[in-house]
């Protein structure tokens, strides 16, 4: 059963989300604040399969635990906001969320992300487990990422699904629909720039120059490529 860790400070919500997940086969544990949240993750943190995050707290924000659990966990992160501001879900992306849903929210809307985010983590490739780049290898075994000294890439669930289909398709343009539809399960608005922040974190992750990237570049009105020489391999 998937374990999921919920910080919410309104107990309603709280015990309205713990209830309905159970229903759908999920372990739910709840905190109510910061403080509390950070103890259960320290406590289960290898269990985890999920984590939901509400920007406002009474002790500390969402933003701020984001944060913390990426300095040590890949593990999913799926964060709530109440305002309608694009600044909020931005900055969470940025901090490493992989998904993001706005207040007010239908419990089964909530479902579909999680059931959707915990399926693309659990893909894995049936005619390969190594990809190797410019120095890079991406393991989809143990789904890490590691560069030319064995230095683990830090990367989150979302990252490392975004790297894993350019790395599948070297040399192919693919647009911004497609690659919204393989690692957030839609495609993006108009004004969604949450594939920009994602690509651009990518860049920062594997040292590609933001303002002149060789690895993976920007292809004006058609979307993005990833320009490295891929090896794929079984061991």
């Amino acid at each position: 059963m998937r374990k999921i860790l919920i910080v919410d400070d309104d107990q309603k919500t709280r015990v309205l989300l713990k209830t309905y997940l159970e229903k759908n086969q999920y372990e739910v544990i709840l905190s109510h604040n910061g403080e509390s949240f950070l103890a259960e993750l320290h406590a289960h943190a290898d269990q985890l399969s999920l984590v939901i995050l509400d920007v406002m707290l009474p002790d500390t924000d969402g933003f701020a635990l984001c944060k913390q659990v990426r300095q040590r966990s890949n593990v999913a992160i799926i964060m709530l906001t109440a305002s309608s501001d694009e600044t909020d879900r931005i900055v969470g992306l940025e901090l490493g969320a992989d998904d993001y849903i706005a207040k007010p929210y239908s419990p089964r809307e909530l479902l579909a992300r999680i059931k959707a985010i915990l399926r693309r983590s659990a893909a894995e490739s049936p005619s390969a487990r190594y990809y190797r780049f410019v120095g890079f290898t991406l393991d989809l075994k143990e789904r890490k990422v590691v560069d030319r000294d064995g230095n683990p890439v830090v990367l989150t669930g979302l990252d490392f699904q975004l790297l894993k289909y350019f790395a599948e398709h070297p040399g192919v343009i693919l647009d911004r629909g497609v690659l919204c539809e393989e690692t957030r399960g839609r495609d993006a608005g108009p004004l969604d720039r949450s594939l920009d922040v994602q690509i651009s974190r990518l860049r920062l992750r594997l040292n590609d120059d933001g303002k002149q990237p060789a690895l993976i570049k920007t292809v004006r009105g058609a979307g993005y490529v990833f320009s490295a020489d891929v090896s794929v391999s079984h061991a």
